[in-house]
């Protein structure tokens, strides 16, 4: 029946819809899906109703840009790191996969994610050696799997990274990769034959390398004028970033190709993009992270080390310039799900970890330094936050918008509710966070994924472990 619902939403201050605007209208939802936009609810029969009090109400967040899986199995992660997504509106995530075997393996990791979600989640496949190059077409044809990633920062002696432990164990994984120009080019040139997107870290680790080991044998550290994330800045700087990505939009203007950089932070870094854009015969896309808009070199403390480093004062304006004049399509958290523990060891800033939790505080952070500041307004929040991140991989129109037919994955979000930010409130398995003791003005008050509320008021239901599905992307993918 037209005029009836599984739920109705209604009183919104108003409905944010990517590309449309900020809408007066009620929300018909019906089996999971957006059923109907209505202005008016006369003759409305709906077996619930959700009274939005007035509050904005956006599309779920995507967070294309997830690490879980790798410190804890995917099973144990899957439950606390979905469950931290939903506290901050998120509600789908894609999981970096990364794996130093066949991904014929991957299965094992798709069987232990069933039922260990509470919200909506895809695969990006992190191809590290030649033989998986081999797997590309296996992953998409098999498991709709289609979307890669490249860690050009690997190589020379910076070649060390963690991948993700197997189902149903607690032992840390290591692998050794060394990205090299031949093996960059022949994952994207099998890549772009049915114009997967390629996710780019772009960092040559021959120009890092060199400046690491010349800081340490200066021994800078402690007692200079640097805060130690200035000396890492300074190690892994905005040059060795541009160089990078100017190999990779090289190798994507020869096979024609979508190329999506990660975690782009730098002045340097836009600059070099936008100057790649100009020479077309590729799509280049921009993510930046949370951390690039708010934290600076002067952030004296090692829990905020991190691949690429924070920059300067400077970059981050440039980062918000760059959002509020659409040069950057997406935000992505690069979430690491990790202990303070794990992360700092000894304490040594050489021996640190690189990474740390953000998937909560992505949606708050954004409301109340963009929204609530005069940065940024919604409709730039539901772009960067959801209808991107779903067109450039294969998830829209079902995911991304709202409008009749797409998944009722909603975020009502209150501007004017302020917290204070701790890992407590944030339920993820890391016990930390670099926002710790800021207060936000503006957080998520209820996340629903396809049709089911997830969190309400800070409060996850765990009735609700088991919801998420994973989300296959097809073939073929029409992006521009």
């Amino acid at each position: 029946m037209q005029n009836s619902c599984d739920i109705l939403i209604t009183n919104a201050s108003g409905v944010v819809i990517p590309k449309v605007g900020i809408v007066q209208t009620n929300i018909m939802i019906e089996d999971g899906k957006i059923k109907a936009l209505r202005k008016s609810i006369d003759n409305i029969q709906a077996s619930r109703k959700i009274n939005a009090n007035r509050k904005y109400i956006l599309p779920g967040a995507i967070d294309p840009h997830v690490h879980y899986g790798v410190y804890t199995p995917i099973e144990e992660a899957a439950q606390t790191e979905s469950r931290s997504a939903a506290v901050g509106g998120v509600t789908t995530m894609i999981r970096m996969l990364r794996l130093r075997e066949s991904y014929k393996n991957v299965k094992k990791h798709l069987e232990a994610s069933k039922c260990a979600h509470h919200i909506d989640y895809s695969i990006h496949a992190s191809i590290l050696s030649s033989d998986q190059v081999k797997d590309i077409a296996i992953l998409r044809k098999e498991f709709g799997i289609n979307s890669f990633k490249i860690y050009m920062n690997l190589g020379e002696d910076l070649n060390h990274i963690f991948v993700d432990q197997e189902p149903g164990t607690h032992r840390m994984k290591e692998s050794e990769v060394n990205m090299t120009d031949e093996l960059a080019s022949s994952i994207i040139e099998e890549a772009s034959m049915v114009h997967s997107p390629i996710l780019i870290h772009a960092e040559d680790p021959t120009i890092c390398s060199q400046l690491i080991h010349k800081a340490r044998k200066e021994k800078k550290e402690l007692g200079t004028n640097s805060t130690l994330l200035k000396i890492w800045s300074d190690c892994r700087p905005p040059s060795a970033e541009v160089y990078s990505i100017s190999k990779a939009a090289g190798y994507g203007r020869k096979f024609g190709s979508n190329i999506y950089f990660v975690h782009i932070g730098s002045t340097a870094a836009i600059d070099a993009i936008l100057a790649e854009k100009e020479k077309g015969k590729s799509n280049l896309y921009i993510e930046t992270c949370p951390h690039y808009l708010t934290h600076t070199t002067d952030y004296d403390n090692l829990a905020g080390k991190v691949v690429p480093p924070i920059r300067s004062k400077s970059d981050t304006q440039t980062m918000w310039s760059a959002l509020r004049n659409g040069i950057i399509d997406t935000i992505g958290t690069d979430h690491v799900a990790n202990r303070i523990s794990m992360k700092m060891d000894d304490g040594d800033m050489w021996s640190v970890l690189a990474g740390f939790p953000g998937i909560a505080t992505m949606l708050p952070i954004l409301l109340s330094k963009g929204v609530n500041e005069g940065r940024i307004g919604m409709e730039t929040i539901s772009e960067v936050t959801s209808y991107n991140a779903a067109r450039i991989f294969g998830m829209y129109p079902k995911k991304g918008t709202i409008q009749e037919g797409s998944d009722a994955d909603l975020v009502i979000v209150d501007l004017d509710l302020e917290q204070r930010i701790t890992s407590e409130i944030l339920q993820s398995y890391s016990d930390y966070t670099i926002y710790d003791g800021w207060k936000a003005q503006g957080w998520p008050v209820l996340t629903m994924v396809r049709g089911e509320i997830i969190m309400q008021d800070g409060h996850v239901n765990s009735n609700t472990l088991g919801h998420g599905e994973f989300v296959a992307r097809p073939v073929n993918v029409s992006i521009s």
